[in-house]
């Protein structure tokens, strides 16, 4: 009887993640879709001025996604072209354009990632995606399960400004978000980040 209640227990627990999942899902569907159409007058803008500005308008990256499936990250370009495919927080100053200075500024670079949302590649909240290439993050992650879940554009850890630079603390970081996760804290950090928290650019700009 006690074994019953047991499996009961996990199986009702299941059912709730299930479910939380789908709802988180349907979320990101319908707030990257209203992203889209609030920004998009400013998404025209900087499509416009990159493509006089820049030899191209959009910069796109490998990054490490859910169940360490790589996928191609979207961003509006604000570095120089031949700009070192590298973490941000090893990028040179002076790689980034005069634009690309007010569109990091203001995280304008990162609303082409809504797009990444929109396809199921990334939720709105989750560990921040890494690039293939950053070994220690990625051995630290898996160790704690980091890549079970969709990475997302904001969490924790952005509104902590913890960055790339120390692999252990971002994914002890990242663990406590997943381990805690829940629809309350999905859009806590979602309203965190929108009232600026974790705005602090990795890239040292003037």
């Amino acid at each position: 009887m006690e074994t019953h209640s047991k499996y009961g227990l996990y199986i009702e627990k299941i059912i709730k993640m299930i479910n939380q999942n789908n709802l988180i899902r349907t979320f990101d569907i319908l707030l990257s879709l209203f992203g889209f159409l609030f920004f998009s007058l400013i998404i025209f803008i900087v499509i416009c001025i990159n493509y006089f500005k820049n030899d191209s308008v959009f910069f796109f990256q490998e990054r490490v996604g859910i169940n360490l499936k790589p996928f191609k990250l979207i961003k509006f370009k604000t570095m120089i072209s031949g700009t070192k495919n590298d973490a941000t927080h090893l990028i040179d100053p002076s790689s980034v354009t005069n634009f690309g200075k007010f569109l990091r500024k203001f995280k304008l670079d990162e609303l082409p990632q809504l797009l990444n949302v929109l396809i199921g590649d990334m939720s709105l909240v989750g560990p921040r995606p890494n690039l293939l290439s950053q070994d220690e993050l990625i051995k630290e992650r898996s160790k704690l399960h980091i890549y079970n879940v969709r990475p997302g554009i904001t969490g924790l850890a952005q509104v902590n400004n913890i960055d790339m630079s120390d692999p252990k603390l971002l994914a002890i970081t990242d663990a406590k978000m997943v381990k805690n996760f829940n629809l309350l804290n999905y859009f806590k950090y979602i309203l965190l980040t929108i009232f600026g928290n974790g705005f602090r650019d990795k890239i040292k700009i003037d």
